[in-house]
């Protein structure tokens, strides 16, 4: 009944392309959800897994950090991709150490990480030594002492990478933020990192805190919601739930991307009988705009808001809130009647029609929700762009307002919550005074370096040691040449994980693999079944607990795993209790309602029925942690993205059948694309423009301000519906296009919407 894994690798002469669909889900979805999930863990272990999914007293889905409903919760509480994630993970095929004695490093070098992904679950430790061909097993009791001694050797603290994926509990974040300082470094760089930085550092600014304002329930009282730089669909498919909610209350909905997203044109919601039957269109409207142009569109909003006020005085601008709450609103009004809408037309695409319809809803709009993703953070101009969109809903005071507010979606199913527990290079003083406290130890204050620092520094030889707890670090970053040999320079690098992925063949000298338990696997700890706790996007922490039998008897949980190795390196009267920690989860929850801040009665309070919310000042008081006391608006000059003569702008994107650095399978079928992956979608009068015709062979080039050039070969030219002047293709595939000193302004994150490329006739098959 067991889907075998993939004996072959991709073959995408086999790629196959077809018109976009027009409906997302309904009864496709959940066919592909079943098959999947019986293909890769059988009827009875899918039935005893879907059922537990999103649900109470069930286990959170280790995919998208989309909330749970606060009311009553649906039997079948997940979507296609959430079924998918969970059979990724519950998959009963098995790495074991034959596997790894049969496949020399160099043969796994060749494999694409989706063939990789497909070998199923890592059943022990395992190691690779200088001068080894192949990994081999390695006791756990080993591998602590050869991390640990690893570490000591080290000149110092700071040489030692320590990354976190966002699908770390928070127990597990709290502990191996604990272990870290307790070490002697601030290096703890994050997925955020390459995500929602942009976001944190736009509203910490703004608003004091660098989460979303908004609560699941807000969905149901907004008046328009504005989608923008986001495709729920695919990345965060219970949203379009959520959306098609909020249009039953009588909301309107403005999809703003450069791709037409199926999700946000058509949905049947396969939870409801009149979902199957009929459907409904999620965007009331559709501004295609052009890469880059975001901060523009906000800009443009903001001066036809003002010249709205002046026709109508009083009823645009709420004088109240702006005189009472904010600071900056005169330097912001002065910058936005100076804004050339004939200029936002150009940056944008978009026409001056689309521009009044879309600024005539929001001055009418009682309660307003602005949402997004990477589309927006992933730009040079990132965080602007982001203070532009809040800083129109602080005139129209849309902040602490029920079904209005600021909404970042995240990504991974807990990223918020690592950051919440101290998983940052750059935490407060206040924090770390708290953790000093409670511990006995000494924080260093020094902040450590981020993703991109990172890299630089192993590239530099400054760091040596990196430990990745989760992720793909290797295909989830950018510039994967120069990430590659960065990760090669180290002495030793360290993958905590439950599946094979490129991170594993990519090596320091020395190079262990740590396999440990997932969401969905019963963690006995002290003879006792534990519980972890996660947040989600909109600040809600509840327990996760799995239940299923682990594939092997040497997992170890994440937990496990820091409380282990902290024995190791600090010794037995190291004033962290970790042996403690390890036993019992409660006294880990008992130490973070010490330390992190709105966490006071933690475990009283997230084993209340739907958790607890954290709080959130602007939310819940309107109350605004910034150096003004008060909201801040931001006045930015407007930037944004030519298309030079002869070549496109790309945006890095996912497919629908894989999730981050996951790939599930080959069928990005809401876009039409089958059996493969390395596409390049331009606008078809672009592609005759430059020469060349569909379904040709290209390469791609990225051309960086330094002269340098980046290149990735075979790619197929497929005419799609993008801006003219742009092209899109799935990373991780044209990661290596994206120049590692290619970031935002003041958040560091990577700009993968945002690539400089040219197209080049692909003369010879890449094999």
């Amino acid at each position: 009944m067991h889907r075998a894994a993939p004996k072959k690798d991709i073959d995408e002469a086999a790629l196959t392309v077809t018109p976009p669909k027009t409906e997302a889900a309904g009864f496709k979805a959940v066919t592909v959800a079943l098959e999947r999930a019986v293909e890769e863990m059988g009827v009875i272990r899918t039935a005893r897994t879907l059922t537990r999914v999103n649900q109470r007293h069930g286990f959170d889905c280790p995919g998208c950090a989309w909330p749970e409903p606060t009311g009553a919760r649906r039997p079948a509480e997940f979507c296609e991709n959430g079924a998918k994630a969970v059979a990724e993970e519950a998959t009963l095929r098995t790495v074991t150490p034959e596997f790894f004695a049969q496949h020399s490093i160099a043969e796994l070098d060749g494999k694409s990480g989706y063939w990789l992904g497909q070998q199923g679950r890592i059943t022990q430790p395992m190691v690779l030594r200088p001068g080894d061909t192949h990994y081999s097993p390695i006791a756990w009791a080993d591998a602590y002492r050869l991390i640990a001694d690893n570490l000591r050797d080290l000149d110092s603290p700071d040489e030692a990478v320590f990354y976190t994926s966002g699908r770390t509990a928070n127990e597990t974040a709290f502990l191996y933020q604990l272990l870290v300082r307790s070490f002697g470094t601030n290096n703890l760089p994050d997925c955020s990192n390459m995500s929602h930085e942009s976001s944190g550092t736009a509203l910490t600014g703004s608003i004091g805190i660098g989460k979303g304002s908004v609560t699941i329930d807000d969905f149901k009282k907004a008046d328009l919601i504005i989608v923008a730089g986001q495709n729920p669909g695919t990345n965060h498919p219970r949203m379009l739930s959520a959306l098609g909610e909020a249009k039953a209350h009588g909301a309107k909905v403005i999809a703003v991307n450069p791709l037409p997203e199926t999700g946000l044109i058509g949905f049947r919601d396969p939870q409801t009988i009149k979902g199957f039957t009929s459907g409904i269109t999620i965007a009331d409207d559709f501004l295609q705009i052009r890469l880059g142009g975001d901060m523009a569109l906000f800009q443009g909003l903001g001066k036809l808001l003002f010249e709205a006020e002046d026709r109508r005085p009083g009823t645009v601008v709420d004088h109240a809130f702006v005189d009472g709450h904010t600071a900056g609103f005169a330097e912001y009004e002065k910058q936005m009647r100076t804004v050339d809408l004939g200029v936002v037309e150009e940056a944008t695409g978009l026409t001056r029609a689309d521009l009044d319809r879309t600024a005539a809803l929001l001055a009418e709009s009682e309660a307003v929700i602005i949402c997004w993703a990477m589309g927006l953070t992933q730009q040079v101009h990132g965080v602007a762009t982001i203070e532009e969109a809040t800083n129109l809903l602080l005139m129209r005071g849309m902040i602490g307002k029920p079904g209005a507010g600021v909404c970042p979606v995240r990504g991974h199913s807990n990223v918020q919550g690592d950051r919440t527990m101290g998983i940052w290079e750059k935490m407060p003083d206040a924090f770390l005074d708290a953790l000093d406290t409670q511990f006995g130890i000494t924080s260093p204050r020094e902040h450590g370096w981020d993703t991109v620092n990172s890299i630089r520094a192993m590239r530099d030889g400054r760091g040596r040691v990196f430990f990745g707890m989760g992720g793909n670090f290797v295909s989830a970053t950018p510039d994967t040449e120069v990430t590659e040999a960065a990760l090669r320079n180290c002495d030793l690098t360290v993958q905590v994980s439950t599946k094979l992925n490129r991170s594993h063949v990519v090596h320091g000298r020395t190079a262990l693999i740590l396999p440990t338990l997932g969401r969905t696997d019963e963690d006995m700890q002290g003879g006792a079944r534990q519980q972890v706790s996660v947040e989600d996007s909109m600040s809600m922490v509840h327990l996760s607990t799995g239940r299923l039998k682990p594939v092997s008897t040497d997992l170890r949980s994440e937990v496990a795993i820091v409380c282990e190795l902290g024995q190791a390196l600090f010794g037995p009267e190291h004033s962290v209790p970790w042996a403690q920690f390890q036993r019992d989860y409660d006294k880990i929850r008992d130490a973070i309602a010490g330390v992190v801040p709105g966490c006071t009665d933690y475990n009283a309070k997230v084993r209340g029925r739907n958790g607890f919310q954290l709080p959130h000042p602007p939310r819940d008081s309107r109350e605004f942690r910034t150096g003004t006391g008060k909201a801040n608006f931001a006045a930015n000059d407007l930037h944004w993205l030519p298309v030079p003569e002869g070549r496109l702008i790309l945006q890095t994107l996912r497919s629908h059948d894989q999730y981050n650095t996951t790939i599930y399978g080959l069928d990005d079928r809401y876009r039409g694309i089958h059996n493969g992956r390395r596409v390049v979608l331009v606008h078809p009068e672009d592609i005759a423009e430059f020469g060349f015709a569909e379904d040709e062979l290209v390469d791609v080039i990225s051309e960086w301000t330094d002269g340098t050039e980046r290149r990735v070969e075979g790619f197929r030219l497929v005419g799609y519906a993008t801006p003219r002047g742009n092209a899109a293709a799935y990373y991780p595939e044209t990661n290596p296009l994206v120049p590692l000193d290619h970031v935002a302004l003041r958040s560091n994150t990577p700009v993968s919407k945002a690539v400089t490329i040219r197209l080049e006739r692909h003369t010879h098959r890449t094999s």
